[in-house]
This record gives structure tokens, sequence and C-alpha cells, in this order.
């Protein structure tokens, strides 16, 4: 019976698992690629290893990788080193190489004991029998084996002598196969999210370059060693009797060459003078244009992806430039454009438009709820609604920065949204004989555009920033679906709302067109039963199609009646253009009632009902939002 790992595992994960029964057994299936460079053990649940298994993702193992890394890199310099100075090999580095040597000989035997990812099922491989075969027919065992080997020292044994033959150099060079380790070590780290990855990959580029000048270096002085003429060698020509010189002072001059081979900077003083040194002078140089070549484009794209922002927003600016410039737009206008544009730029590491598009929604639907729940909560008009309905709201809404001076809403335009501040500040402005005029100043959590939405008319007012201000905005469309299936939520928002504006400043009441009966039919709308406010609502004429949405997914109608405007006097060219005296009134189920209605209002009840263009009115289907009526 398995066990839970939460049972079992203790404070340090274990380096062996333990179990007798299974061949691949499901431990995880998360790549090891998209695992930290210094994990712990990942389960899903359970564990069901075999017995001395280790499990590659043990923070232990890992450690023991990264290890080995620093002795990989000993290697990478000794073994080029060993072959340009053979005092070296057989003198104070050689017990250093047999320690080396041996920690890389215990790692192939742990490595016949690593449960290995299968890359068709990504569960974990823990039979002994699997493993061994997976190890020994790759390519990694026989270089592992050849790489680890000390040649000189099993020659020792067998011949009793020491022998400083070129081919023991030679052979040590394949221990340059260890270096897959560090470019392994290097791909985990520009994949964890806790390292740098511009410093990650200019640490790798360095080290590249480092290896590529210190193993140029070397073999060129191999090249001056073995030459039959020491005197007509690169170095003979600045350096006296070089071989019996100090070791450093030639490892110097080597590596002076090689970096200054690499750079293309040539100064002269040490060039190729033999065949052999020119041939390798040309091979090198060729293969330097390849390793710049590669180190100027990885450079170029860590600096250029750090600033391709700025080169966007740049371009952005010059367009909206040429773009006023070309229609002769107002500068104020340019300056808002300007202001929005970099603002965009400035933010967009705030809202990160782009990481939440790709999230699932129940994690931006949690987002929305941290960063917005309070604010929505404490909003006048959602004050006393359901829990489960906040939650519909703040799930939708879309966060927006607006920098000073912006207008958010302009006066007169329609209602498609409406927007509660985050932070900020806003003005609430009125146009009157052509002049502005500030009737109010709104900040967090007040809100705006609220009031053309909820009583279906114009936005009375222009809202404009004062500030750098952050709102969060809800569709009227949205709104109107969450609220039409909450009764009891949609009395106390009417209630609210209706207290909101009997609160508004004398100065905002006037701005509001027919401002006391669009308040006496919210009442009204708050006191009707349930039953007339249904048989209403599916009567409504308002929006007929949402682009975008199915037939079948279509929105409940919302609760908000047409509005139209009736009069009593015949229509005439005093009046046809809206602005004569009337009553704003909701539109009736008949046209009968709408008849009392006038009666009730005006003393008089009329025989007919016509419209601007005096057409007679005889289906209260072709009536629209506003349209004005005229009783005769």
């Amino acid at each position: 019976m398995s066990t839970p790992i939460s049972e079992t595992r203790s404070p340090m994960p274990l380096l062996f698992r333990r179990h007798s029964s299974g061949e691949i057994k499901n431990l995880t299936s998360v790549s090891s690629s998209l695992l930290p460079a210094f994990g712990t053990v990942v389960n899903d649940g359970y564990t069901h290893l075999n017995k001395f298994v280790i499990v590659p993702y043990d923070r232990r193992y890992r450690w023991w990788q990264t290890f080995l890394v620093v002795l990989v890199v000993y290697s990478a310099w000794v073994s080029p080193f060993e072959l340009a100075f053979k005092k070296v090999a057989t003198g104070s580095l050689l017990p250093v190489d047999l320690v080396v040597d041996a920690f890389f000989a215990i790692d192939i035997v742990l490595t016949f004991f690593v449960a290995y990812l299968d890359k068709g099922t990504y569960l974990l491989v823990d039979n002994h029998k699997k493993i061994a075969l997976r190890y020994l027919t790759s390519l990694g065992f026989p270089m592992d084996v050849a790489s680890t080997l000390p040649f000189q020292v099993i020659y020792r044994i067998f011949t009793g002598r020491m022998h400083r033959s070129e081919a023991f150099g030679f052979l040590n060079l394949l221990r340059f196969w260890r270096l897959r380790r560090v470019s392994q070590l290097f791909t985990r780290l520009e994949k964890d999210i806790r390292f740098s990855y511009f410093y990650t990959r200019l640490a790798k580029l360095i080290c590249v370059t480092l290896l590529a000048v210190h193993t140029a270096g070397c073999f060129y002085y191999w090249l001056a060693v073995h030459h039959k003429d020491s005197e007509n060698t690169w170095i003979g020509i600045e350096v006296e009797d070089f071989q019996n010189r100090s070791i450093w002072l030639g490892y110097t001059y080597s590596i002076y060459w090689s970096i200054v081979t690499l750079t293309t900077v040539g100064y002269g003083d040490l060039h190729a003078v033999n065949l052999g040194e020119k041939i390798f002078s040309i091979c090198y140089m060729l293969c330097n244009i390849g390793l710049t070549s590669y180190l100027i484009g990885n450079m170029t794209n860590l600096i250029v992806h750090a600033a391709i922002r700025t080169f966007i927003m740049r371009d952005s600016i010059n367009e909206i430039l040429r773009y006023g410039s070309k229609n002769r737009l107002p500068e104020g206008l340019k300056d808002q454009m300007l202001a929005h544009m970099q603002l965009k730029f400035k933010t967009a590491e705030l809202k990160q438009e782009q990481v939440l598009e790709d999230l699932p929604k129940a994690i931006r639907s949690s987002i929305a709820q941290h960063l917005f729940r309070h604010t929505v909560e404490n909003a006048y008009l959602f004050k006393g609604l359901s829990e489960d309905l906040i939650v519909q709201l703040v799930s939708e809404m879309k966060a927006e920065y607006f920098p000073p001076k912006v207008d958010i809403i302009i006066q007169n335009e329609i209602p498609t949204d409406f927007y509660i501040l985050v932070s900020g500040a806003v003005d609430v402005i009125s146009y009157k004989t052509g002049t502005e005029q500030i009737l109010s100043k709104l900040e967090s959590p007040k809100m705006a555009g609220e009031i053309a939405v909820m009583l279906n008319i114009p936005q009375p007012f222009t809202v404009r920033t004062r500030r750098l201000s952050q709102v969060v905005r809800i569709s009227h469309h949205h709104f109107k679906q969450l609220i039409q299936p909450n009764s009891n939520d949609g009395k106390v928002l009417f209630s609210n709302f209706a207290q909101h504006l009997k609160g508004l400043k004398k100065e905002e009441q006037n701005e509001i067109p027919y401002f006391s009966d669009l308040l006496e039919d919210l009442n009204f709308e708050r006191t009707e039963p349930n039953e007339t406010q249904n048989q209403r609502a599916s009567n409504y004429h308002g929006d007929e199609k949402i682009e975008g949405i199915p037939e079948a997914s279509k929105p409940q109608p919302p609760t908000v009646r047409i509005r139209v405007i009736i009069h009593e006097h015949h229509p005439d060219e005093s009046t046809k253009d809206g602005n004569s005296n009337g009553k704003l009134v909701l539109l009736p189920q008949s046209i009968e009632e709408l008849f009392g209605l006038a009666e009730k209002r005006f003393g008089k009840r009329g025989s007919s009902i016509l419209m601007v263009d005096g057409s007679t009115v005889e289906d209260l289907n072709v009536l629209r939002e506003g349209d004005h009526l005229f009783f005769v």
C-alpha cells in the first residue's frame, strides 16, 4: 500500500528511496528543465522508488553536480596547460589531477543509481537494469571513462617508469568532454527566476571567451616548443632560451598573443614565423570570426532587449506628432495624446496586460479580487450588495491609468462604461456658454459616469484627471447582465443611487436633463412590485444584439425601460428641434396607458399621438429612447 509523501519524507530530502516493486513509477511529471537550479525532490503525492535509487532532483545530488562543475572548470584550464608545459603534467599538478579524476570516477558509479525521466511518458524510471542499460549504451559512458582514466599513472604502473609522451597530453584533452556539465548548469540558471538572465548570459559569454583565449594560447606555445629550431618561432624571437625560462613567463606571452589576435588588435610584436604557426594562426583567426560574431550578437541582443521598449515608445510619439501636425489638431489635444502614450509605456510594468492575458481566468479573477475588491466595496453604489455579486463585478473589471489633464469622459457622449477611482483625483466639469465650470472634485473610491449608465442618458459631465489616476472600468452591458437576475441587490443598488442623486450639488442636478422626472421615475422603479418590473423588463426594446455574443447566450434585457418626452402642443417649427418644454416619462405597455399618462400630466387625453415629423404613432414598438411625442 502506498504511503503519502507527507508522512514519510524527512526534513531533508532522502538521497535513496526504497521500494520493492515497480519499474516505472509516477514520481513526477515535471520536466527537469522547469525545476530550479538547486531544487528539492518533486513528488505528486506518492513515492514508489526501488531500493537505492537516487532522485535526480534531490537537493544533495544537485549540490554534488554543482561541485563537479567547479572541478570541470579546473579540468578545462589544466588540460591544455599540461599539453603546453609537460613539466607540470608529471610534477606539481599530478596529485591534484588524480584527486579530481577520483571524484569523477565516483560520479560514474553514482550514475548507475540515478533514476531518469522517460521522454515519452514523463515518468521517472527507477529500474536498475534499465538505468544501467541506458547509461552503458549511450555515448556518455565511454567518454566519461576515457576522460577520467589517468593514462600516465597506468602506464607507469605497467612499465615502471614515467613517460612524457605527447600522446598523454592529447589524451588529457578528453577532459573537455566534461564541459557539457557547465553548459547544463548555465541552461538551468537561465531558466531559474532567482538569477538574473542578463548576468547569467554575461557570465556564460565571459567563460566562453576565456576558454578560447586560454586554449589557443597553450596550443600556440606548444607549437613553439616542438619546433626543430627554437629561435625560428613566434616566442623565440622575443625570449632567448624560452624553454628554460619560467613557465609562467611563457604562459603570459601566450595569453598576450591570444588576446591580441582575438581582439584583432595585432600589434605585430608577436607574430607567426614558421609555416606551422602561420597555419594555426589562420585557423584561429577564422574561428575568431565566428566567436566574435557570437559574442557581439549575444551582447547586442541583451542590450537591445533592455532598450526595445524605449525605441517603440519614441517611434509611437513621433507618429503621434506627425499625425497631429498633418491633421492640425489643437495643441491641448496633442498634449493629451502624448501624455497618454508616455503613461502607457511607464505603467506597462504595473499593468502587465500581456502577462495577465496568458493566465487562466481563475488566477486573473483572484488578482482582481486582491487589487480592487476593497475599492469596489467602498464605492457608494455597491454598498450593501451581496458578496457573490461583488465577486462577479470585480472579476470583469479592467484597470486603466490616466495621466494628468486628460479627459476620461466627455460630456454628451454615449454611456458605455463607468469608472471607480482607485487612486488619484478627477474634476467633474460642465460647459456653459463655451466656458468650463468645475462642479466638483472626486477621489477614491468615488465613481464617475455611473449617472448616465443608470439613467440611460448621454453623459451629463466631462470628467478630467487632476493628477495621475488609476481607475477600474465596468461595462454597462455586463453590469446590467449581472443586476438583472438579482432583484434584492437591484433594490439596494437603486436605493443607493437615488440617495446619491438627492445629495448632488444644485449645479450638478441642473446639468442632468429632466432631473426631477428621472428621480421620480427612479423612486417609482424602486417601489414597483417585482412582478410588474419583470413583466415590463420582458418588453424592453433596448439593445437588440450585442456583437460577438451568440444568440443562445444573449443576456437578459436590463430593467431600465425606454424613456420618451411627451408634449401637449402641436409640433411646429419651434419644437422640431426638441427644445420645447415637455415631460420625461417611462414608456408604458400600451397606447391606452400612454393616453392615460398624458391626461394625468397635462389634464387632457388627446385623440392621437404625433412625432416630430408629423407621423402618427400606432405601435409603441417603433419608438426609441428620447423620442418626442405630441398629443392632439
